[in-house]
């Protein structure tokens, strides 16, 4: 009979980090799905919308800022988090990572156990990495739209995407990307609760997951 504890895997600053970070990707999907296809036009309605548009924008800017700060303290966390937070405990360049990768995608193939890591497995923490990369992109596209004569993001805008046509075109595909992202996340998170044992969906609140106990 396998026995089981509790271990404090995920710090405050991570479970921080998680909640502003969902919460401001689904303020932005609704706003800026909004700005991209309003569903009014106002005065060519006859209709006063008491400057929809304009509020609109000014929340879908300050998730943006939200996005932005939960985004810094993610790579923070990558360097100088605990050992399950540190991008160091599930690159697959280590060699036990590897073998892990390999456990994992057969676990999703039905073919294989579920098998605990305590963190990320190397799948799931490669796509977090490729995220953290998207979602930098995605900022500094959109502070290149917001500040396209302020000087530093001017400069780094052009330098990036040239014109601030592809800037937008890039930050609206980045939009769908991450509309995919996040329904396959909360699908595999069921998914690993469902046939994992570690509590994966309390572990996001509680910080801690169940791991077999050594003997």
């Amino acid at each position: 009979m396998i026995t089981y504890k509790r271990v404090k895997i995920w710090g405050v600053l991570l479970r921080i980090f998680h909640w502003v970070f969902a919460l401001s990707i689904f303020i932005l999907f609704v706003t800026g799905y909004y700005i991209h296809n309003p569903f009014t036009l106002g005065p060519w309605e006859g209709v006063p919308t008491n400057f929809l548009m304009a509020k609109i924008r000014y929340i879908h800017f300050l998730a943006g800022y939200f996005f932005l700060a939960a985004l810094l303290l993610r790579l923070y966390l990558l360097f100088f988090g605990n050992q399950y937070e540190r991008f160091t405990d599930f690159i697959i360049l280590r060699p036990r990572n590897i073998l892990r990768l390999f456990h994992t995608v057969k676990a999703y193939l039905y073919i294989g156990p579920h098998k605990s890591y305590g963190g990320h497995n190397p799948l799931a923490g490669t796509v977090y990495l490729l995220v953290i990369l998207m979602s930098i992109f995605m900022a500094v596209s959109g502070l290149y739209m917001l500040y396209p004569e302020g000087g530093f993001w001017q400069s780094i805008g052009i330098f990036l995407f040239g014109t601030q046509e592809v800037a937008r075109l890039f930050h609206y595909l980045l939009f769908w990307i991450y509309l995919v992202f996040v329904m396959v996340h909360i699908y595999l998170v069921i998914w690993n609760d469902i046939f994992g044992t570690e509590g994966i969906i309390s572990g996001i609140f509680s910080g801690k997951k169940f791991l077999p106990a050594k003997d």
